[in-house]
């Protein structure tokens, strides 16, 4: 019923996982993640003190964009020992900008520890991370942080808290008050109590008097959903018969791994209450690396790492932070990648925040960083290359549609290539980031996943690669097309000694449907142009669209060569491109030009509490509301369908969040291209030919 051992990974009581333990921190911005971090260390005694996010004395956070904005904005690491168990710890950005390093660690974590508080406000963020654990059956503890500032009983708070969970949440603690404070808690597991100690191990007493009625309420219901999955339990309760307590921490720790339920433990990171019972249920339940190969699929075999991220060092070079599923790995092995390439690991460490410590091997299931193997990317498997070349282990987690750009320009244009290649580094580090060079409009754009992920992104090109850019809004990709249909003649000559240039059509130029680009056709008769010629003229017609008169390019137009003349010996393909363009140009200015925007086609996923707020935007940008629909598979959540103008969609992903509490996002692609007419148009136009 509910055995098992270390070698299939279940972790049960007195028979739990061995081995190093991958341990993930998430939770929504400004939840105490960090500061967690710093109490879970302080407590096994990596740390002599615990360190304060506020003063800056914390291991994580250490980056100087992380301290600056007063946030993670990327993933920490750092390690402990504890009761002879070593623990690997990686604290995950919060902010929804951030999500990428969260997806790129997660699978290879053996169990996560969801910090968050009873705050309605968090609940949406809460929610989109803990669907992140759901969809990779990654077993996690909620820990409900800052109880000493709780406003609402435990109960309303789990009733807060479980629409975020499509999986049961189970209350492992109950608070002990006195005079409005939490002074410490009931353990429902062990029927103890604990008083708190600030920075210390809490103390324990019996169970007050006075509290033995409601622990004994929350007992039977945490023991009522744990025989849910255990026929054996349910006939105990049912006989009123009090089951051992091994048993129920061998259903705990097995529910626990099977995503069967998600234990709730409280505290407050901040004065270091409930670490050490947080401790233990990791030291107790979490699984090991057997049971996350299992979940992964991947079987026995030869050594086998996965990469989770790159990091540029200023001084150290490329850094690839990995865990080790299988095997072990040797400093100066020779390791080979899943897209067949071939290194030697050039150091290994382990990471403390920004602090490393050399190891001269990393076994299985730790996790640590290999040395200056520059062809190996974020999400790639690596195995020793003695053993052959090595399977992807895990799928590349795919980047998020980006929401928000910048054009990027630098001051001195000798620094663009500079840009260039220290840009490549950071899109290494974090794949959301995308860098396009863009053809028509000749600017360097960066594509992220919101404004601040953008900021970040522009201040490590300072920081660390010494190139400082600016950033301006994108220009949009206006086009432009004609109205009337009109008959032109275009003729090329010049004579200069020699041989002349002679080429000489008539062409009729017509507007077509929207979208069908371009179209040339012919219609002459008689030899008036030789066919010879036919795509020279059809060349220069298009060299005609490249700048039409509004200053933009040209689409949705057909060009019918009708007739023309030419020369026997002053002909040439030159002189009939040359005719061609004369010809677009004279009849596009003649044609009633018209400028057309680009309409892109969204769909806007919000919470259904804030559909209302989220529908006022579209309008106010143009927008056309095309209908409304609940989020597939997402309860709770909505789906609007609108088309706005791109010109309007700057911003907007700050907009959505602002008015979300920070979860809202969209998906867009482009739609159509619109007519723009009026005063809008003429400052586009106006605007183009000032800046030409």
């Amino acid at each position: 019923m509910t055995g098992g051992n270390t070698q299939n990974g279940t972790a049960n009581h007195g028979r739990r996982a061995s081995g190093p333990r991958l341990i993930a921190l998430v939770g929504p911005f400004q939840s105490g993640k960090t500061t967690l971090l710093e109490a879970l260390l302080a407590r096994a005694g990596a740390l002599q003190r615990q360190g304060s996010v506020r003063e800056g004395t914390a291991v994580g956070d250490t980056s100087p964009e992380a301290r600056a904005h007063a946030m993670s904005v990327e993933a920490n690491v750092a390690s402990a020992d504890y009761l002879g168990d070593r623990y690997t710890f990686v604290d995950l950005p919060g902010s929804v900008e951030f999500l990428q390093d969260m997806r790129n660690v997660l699978p290879v974590c053996d169990a996560a520890v969801v910090v968050c508080e009873a705050d309605p406000r968090k609940r949406p963020a809460l929610q989109l991370i803990l669907r992140e654990l759901e969809e990779l059956r990654i077993p996690r503890f909620l820990f409900l942080n800052k109880i000493d500032q709780a406003s609402a009983t435990l109960g309303d708070a789990l009733s807060l808290l479980q629409p975020a969970s499509r999986t049961p949440l189970v209350l492992r603690q109950l608070p002990l008050w006195e005079n409005g404070i939490a002074t410490g808690f009931i353990d429902l597991a062990l029927e103890r109590g604990f008083i708190y100690r600030e920075h210390a191990p809490s103390t324990i007493i019996h169970v007050p008097d006075g509290e033995l009625p409601s622990e004994k309420q929350a007992r039977y219901s945490m023991l009522e959903r744990l025989a849910d999955y255990d026929d054996a339990l349910m006939e105990e309760l049912i006989a009123d018969i009090d089951p051992p307590r091994d048993q129920i921490f061998d259903d705990l720790a097995r529910e626990l791994q099977q995503g069967q339920v998600a234990p709730v433990l409280i505290g407050c990171a901040d004065r270091g209450n409930g670490v050490t019972r947080l401790w233990k249920a990791l030291r107790h339940e979490a699984p090991g690396v057997a049971s996350t190969r299992a979940r992964l699929g991947i079987g026995e075999g030869p050594a086998l790492a996965h990469v989770v991220r790159s990091i540029h060092t200023a001084h150290g070079g490329k850094l690839s932070l990995v865990r080790v599923l299988r095997g072990a790995f040797q400093d100066g092995g020779v390791v080979a990648g899943s897209r067949g390439q071939e290194e030697r690991i050039a150091g290994i460490s382990r990471l403390m925040g920004a602090a490393s410590s050399k190891q001269a091997k990393l076994e299985e299931g730790d996790a640590g960083a290999f040395g200056r193997l520059e062809s190996v990317n974020t999400g790639d498997s690596l195995g020793e290359a003695k053993a052959g070349p090595v399977a992807q282990a895990i799928p590349h987690a795919p980047p998020p549609q980006p929401v928000q750009a910048f054009a990027l320009s630098v001051k001195d244009r000798k620094d663009e290539v500079r840009l260039a290649a220290a840009v490549a580094k950071l899109v290494e580090e974090d794949p959301s980031l995308i860098f396009v060079q863009d053809q028509d409009s000749g600017e360097m754009k960066l594509f992220g996943q919101g404004e601040m992920h953008l900021r970040v992104a522009m201040e490590r090109l300072a920081a660390r690669f010494g190139v400082n850019v600016q950033a301006r809004r994108p220009a949009v990709a206006y086009r432009e097309s004609i109205r009337d249909r009109v008959s032109v003649r275009g003729r090329h000559k010049k004579q200069s000694g020699g041989h002349g240039q002679y080429g000489d059509v008539v062409m009729e130029i017509e507007p077509v449907e929207r979208g069908a680009g371009f179209r040339f056709l012919e219609t002459v008769h008689g030899g008036a142009v030789p066919r010879q010629y036919f795509s020279s003229v059809e060349a220069g017609c298009r060299d005609g669209l490249t700048r039409g008169p509004l200053g933009f390019p040209v689409v949705d137009v057909a060009a019918t060569l009708t007739d023309g003349s030419f020369h026997t010996v002053d002909s040439s393909d030159m002189a009939f491109r040359a005719a061609g363009r004369i010809a677009m140009t004279e009849a596009l200015s003649k044609a009633r030009p018209v400028l057309l925007e680009p309409i892109l086609a969204v769909e806007i996923h919000v919470p259904a509490e804030f559909m209302s707020r989220a529908s006022q935007i579209i309008p106010a940008r143009r927008g056309q509301i095309l209908g409304f629909d609940a989020r597939p598979g997402w309860d709770g959540w909505d789906t609007i369908s609108a088309l706005i103008p791109e010109a309007d969609m700057d911003g907007l992903i700050v907009e959505l969040r602002s008015a979300t509490a920070g979860v809202g996002s969209y998906a867009a692609h482009f739609d159509h291209m619109s007519e723009l007419a009026g005063k809008a148009a003429e400052a586009i136009v106006n605007h183009r030919h000032a800046m030409a």
